[in-house]
């Protein structure tokens, strides 16, 4: 029987693989890319986003283990909590290399949008399971509405650097 507190730890962990690997594979593309592009002035600074997301990523993973948790496992019930979760999940770890990597901004754009609404499933799927953990996904989903944003202003402010095709 694994530990609980490494039931925990695996938990929160996990967000943290697909934020770093994405991360990995464009980093070169903050300082370059991303750095010429015309950003809006209520931007947070690199650093914030970086502390951001740490913050978040271990708070939406531990939120997934009271989930998981309480509907003891990877059982039948949790099917559609669990497999929003994931979801939106795969759908964060996405974003990082469309909009970095490919610098396809229309494609980014629309899968934040994606991303934002299987994250609102998600915490409605949760909210009868766990208010906890549904409260824990809060400041994901506003920090999604900021990203969101500033996703759609660098866009529409820059249309030379848009890859419609």
């Amino acid at each position: 029987m694994v530990p609980v507190w490494a039931q925990i730890v695996g938990s929160a962990t996990l967000p943290h693989l697909g934020g770093l690997f994405g991360w990995y594979l464009v980093r070169s593309q903050v300082s370059n890319w991303y750095e010429q592009l015309k950003k809006p002035s209520w931007r947070p600074p690199n650093k914030v986003i970086s502390v951001a997301w740490a913050t978040l990523y271990t708070g939406m993973g531990y939120a997934s283990y009271l989930i998981w948790r309480d509907l003891g496992g990877f059982t039948d019930g949790a099917l559609i909590p669990l497999g929003l979760y994931g979801t939106q999940l795969a759908l964060n770890w996405a974003f990082t290399p469309i909009f970095f990597g490919t610098h396809r901004l229309n494609l980014a754009l629309i899968e934040a949008f994606f991303l934002y609404g299987t994250v609102v499933g998600t915490m409605v799927s949760w909210y009868p399971i766990n208010k906890t953990a549904t409260l824990l996904m809060v400041p994901y989903l506003a920090w999604l509405t900021l990203a969101t944003a500033l996703t759609y202003c660098i866009w529409r402010d820059n249309p030379d650097k848009k890859k419609e095709s």
